[in-house]
């Protein structure tokens, strides 16, 4: 079994680092050769990083499927590269070609299913502070095999993960500050020192001998806490303050709810419209429904009485009108009496008076 692992270490991961390959020492400058293609992936890994620390969580679909683009390429660009596909070796530039087609359906996945998304955040948070955890125990813990930090970075992950479905505004916070200062602080590891403490880390996680590092990778190594710190701050107090996606998911799933209730309901009441019998048509004249009585605070007001400047009737015209009533029988006059003040018929001319008008 020891001699198995030993052949497939030496089939799967590279020779063993010589001193040539950690560089000149620190006292020394560094011989810096930038080549496009690295430097163009470290400034995009700059550019996401600082999106990642500062405005994760409000760009949460975005995270999830930059998390699921990341996981998936990358899995898959080692597998590809590393293992022989269909008895071929494929070359870095098909290999990639592959891991970024399967990236983007691994990140749509991720963002449209809440939960794989949260899944893959908590295991990127996971496997981030375990690697952290590594960096930092390297002058006093020397792993004596691969398991101890392979079982460290599967611990740690899936731990992370099952706390983020449980709570996921604050480790989703949390991973994604912690990522984007990882990503700032390889894209500064590359233009400092050309990507030496990467180097570094994939020793550290293959259980191989390293010699302690400089102070300019302490330096970077520092800036990655710093900037996590600075981003949880930055979410939590400004970005984050006043968003909930989880309240937005909770308020979609009750509307969601209620529309299926009320058509359920109207669904009910169709059917038990159409299970009723008709009704048979009445034999003969069929009555006028009588009208109810009114409802008390709907009751028409009576209109009111207008009167008008005619209305106003001179005393001439009034005690004439009473000296022709008072000339007629006394008997027909008490058997139908006559309002007289509210009498208009007459033709007789109006004459002035000196007195003063009287309103009727």
């Amino acid at each position: 079994m020891p001699g198995t692992m030993e052949t497939l270490r030496f089939q799967l991961l590279p020779p063993e680092p010589d001193d040539a390959f950690w560089g000149a020492p620190c006292e020394q400058p560094l011989e810096r050769r930038y080549q496009a293609l690295p430097a163009l992936v470290c400034i995009m890994c700059c550019l996401f990083g600082v999106v990642y620390c500062f405005f994760g969580y409000r760009c949460f679909k975005a995270v999830l499927f930059l998390t699921g683009l990341l996981f998936g390429s990358v899995v898959i660009f080692l597998l590809c590269y590393r293992e022989r596909v269909l008895e071929t070796q494929l070359s870095a530039g098909a290999s990639a070609g592959i891991a970024l087609g399967i990236g983007l359906l691994c990140g749509l996945v991720a963002m449209l299913v809440r939960s794989v998304g949260l899944f893959l955040v908590g295991l990127l948070l996971g496997l981030l502070l375990a690697a952290a955890a590594l960096l930092g125990s390297a002058p006093y813990y020397q792993p004596g095999s691969v398991w101890g930090p392979l079982g460290l970075l599967l611990g740690g992950g899936l731990l992370c993960a099952l706390l983020t479905l449980r709570w996921p505004r604050l480790l989703t916070t949390l991973a994604t500050a912690v990522t984007g200062a990882a990503l700032i602080a390889t894209a500064a590891d590359y233009f400092a020192e050309l990507l030496l403490l990467g180097r570094y880390v994939v020793e550290r996680l293959r259980a191989a001998p390293v010699p302690p590092l400089c102070w300019r990778s302490w330096a970077l190594l520092a800036l990655w806490p710093l900037l996590s710190l600075m981003g949880v701050l930055v979410q939590w107090r400004v970005t984050t303050e006043r968003d909930s996606h989880t309240e937005v998911v909770i308020s979609r799933q009750r509307r969601r709810v209620q529309l299926m209730r009320i058509r359920q309901q109207e669904e009910r009441k169709e059917k038990r419209r159409k299970k009723r019998p008709p009704r048979a048509p009445p034999r003969g004249p069929r009555a006028p429904p009588r009208p109810g009585p009114p409802d008390p605070a709907y009751r028409r007001r009576p209109v009111p009485i207008k009167r008008f400047n005619g209305d106003v009737l001179s005393p001439s015209y009034i005690q004439s009108f009473r000296d022709r009533q008072t000339g007629s029988s006394l008997s027909s006059f008490m058997a139908s009496p006559t309002d007289t003040d509210y009498e208009y018929g007459s033709r007789g001319p109006l004459t002035a008076c000196s007195g003063p008008p009287v309103r009727v």
